[in-house]
């Protein structure tokens, strides 16, 4: 399929970091070697930016091309979309027009409206603790009123913004794997091996550790890592290489989330846990190697499993974390989500937003892999922003190990824009140009534009409900016209 030529349209954010270095306009046009009319334009949207432009202005402003891509507008579009849609506004009066240009024109204010409107959920969420049964925990200063974002969404906001990317964490574990000259035939016996020789752990299976809610501890007194029984053994190799990062790269860590905007602790305890999850990933899947398998076995992902030693879903993720300046992979969004819809993980290198708000789509192949237990699903689709991406989905997570034992049914999608589809096995087969093949997804019903959905469930935001009794749309919430 041919791809028309994006026009990317971001003078808010030109003006915006011209303001900060006091320059003028006249003196910007200089440098870029433009008229100051011209500058004009793109500034104010009427004309987009041009290629040849986009280089200079990271030069100047040193930032990344990222910055003024209309990947974050996108984003933010989607999320006011998907908050306008709560009850509380009157939807009536809300254009979709409107919404595009208060997101170019004020994108810092937009984004603290939607962070007011997380604290706002999390207020209520709080107050109606109770209602079901629980307490709420006894919180002081801001917690108390839940006027902040929940730790966890604030680091899942870090991660976002680094692209899921932190190079020092990377290259560390990269030459950690060149040291240790980690092979893919037996990564658990050598790193077993290694804490044992260089840091005097032995590696132990404890019967009792799920009982007690966990998958390994590290027991620095007996000088033990006891692992569960209960996992594969791709599982127990993952924690393994975790354990190694928090014996010897704590300090890595802290300088990473020290140049993160987290300030909260427990917030910063989070993104260490993540960042010792990322590094047991860049180990036992190294940047360069891991990239050009890759890329040989056109992202297969059954066969970087097997070479690699590694899960599905850990594969996955380490694809949506190929974006090291010069040497970037396909950028990929990663999903994981369970049986219910709760998303569990979510990060994205591409433009593809998932619902902050709102319920993922129906439609969406994540779904219909909790119907083929451990076999791959791979759809085109098409979000409401116009993008078309390839998803491969599949669930993940272990097999009951008993009649009464309850394991968690997730799955996760691994996710492509359609122009780089042809460099994935999985494109093998499907007509690209033909687009019978696209299904239509989108965010929440109340926030997704489709009229004539079979599957909508609720009302759009903006338009009365049709309550004609003469005749039956397609959908059961049809919009007047």
């Amino acid at each position: 399929m041919k791809k028309a030529a994006t026009k990317t349209f971001t003078g808010s954010r030109i003006r915006h970091q011209r303001n900060r270095a006091d320059m003028t306009q006249s003196a910007l046009a200089t440098r870029l070697g433009i008229s100051a009319s011209y500058l004009n334009q793109i500034e104010h949207d009427v004309r987009p930016l041009p290629a040849s432009l986009l280089g200079p202005l990271c030069d100047i402003f040193s930032v990344g091309a990222d910055y003024f891509s209309d990947t974050e507008e996108t984003r933010g579009i989607q999320a006011l979309r998907e908050i306008l849609a709560d009850p509380v506004f009157d939807t009536q009066s809300v254009r979709r027009d409107s919404i595009h240009a208060a997101m170019r024109a004020a994108p810092d204010l937009c984004a603290q409206f939607i962070r007011l409107y997380r604290a706002y959920l999390l207020r209520h969420e709080h107050a109606a603790a109770p209602l079901v049964g629980s307490t709420p925990p006894t919180r002081t200063g801001p917690q108390a009123t839940g006027d902040r974002v929940e730790p966890y969404e604030a680091v899942n906001d870090w991660v976002q913004d680094r692209r899921n990317y932190f190079d020092e964490v990377d290259r560390t574990a990269e030459r950690q794997s060149e040291r240790m000259h980690l092979d893919d035939a037996s990564p658990a016996e050598q790193l077993a091996r290694y804490l044992l020789d260089h840091h005097g752990i032995r590696t132990e299976v404890d019967l009792g550790l799920s009982r007690r809610g966990l998958m390994w501890h590290m027991d620095r007194r007996r000088r033990t890592l006891f692992l569960s029984r209960m996992v594969p053994s791709e599982s127990s190799t993952f924690w393994m290489a975790q354990a190694l990062g928090q014996i010897e790269h704590q300090a890595v860590f802290a300088r990473t989330i020290r140049r993160s905007p987290l300030r909260e602790a427990e917030a910063r305890g989070l993104a260490r846990v993540y960042l010792t999850n990322y590094f047991a990933g860049a180990l036992l899947l190294p940047y360069d190697r891991f990239r050009a398998t890759a890329h040989e076995v056109r992202h297969d992902l059954e066969r970087l499993q097997r070479h690699f030693g590694v899960s599905f879903e850990q594969a996955c993720h380490r694809l949506s974390t190929l974006q090291r300046p010069g040497s970037e992979g396909i950028p990929f969004y990663f999903l994981k989500t369970d049986i219910a819809g709760n998303i569990l993980k979510s990060f994205s290198a591409n433009r593809f937003a998932q619902s902050r708000f709102g319920g993922p789509c129906p439609l969406w192949n994540i779904f219909r892999a909790f119907s083929t237990p451990l076999q791959v699903q791979v759809q085109l689709s098409q979000t409401t922003d116009g993008a078309v991406y390839l998803n491969i989905a599949r669930t993940v997570g272990r097999n009951s190990i008993s009649y009464l034992d309850r394991p968690r049914l997730t799955a996760v999608v691994l996710g492509c824009s359609i122009a780089d589809a042809g460099q994935l096995v999985y494109s093998a087969g499907l007509d690209l140009n033909d687009p019978r093949m696209i299904i239509p997804i989108g965010p929440g019903c109340r926030a997704c534009t489709r009229e004539n959905c079979h599957h909508r469930a609720l009302p759009m935001i903006g338009h009365r409900v049709d309550v004609d009794n003469e005749g039956r749309g397609i959908a059961p919430y049809r919009a007047v016209p």
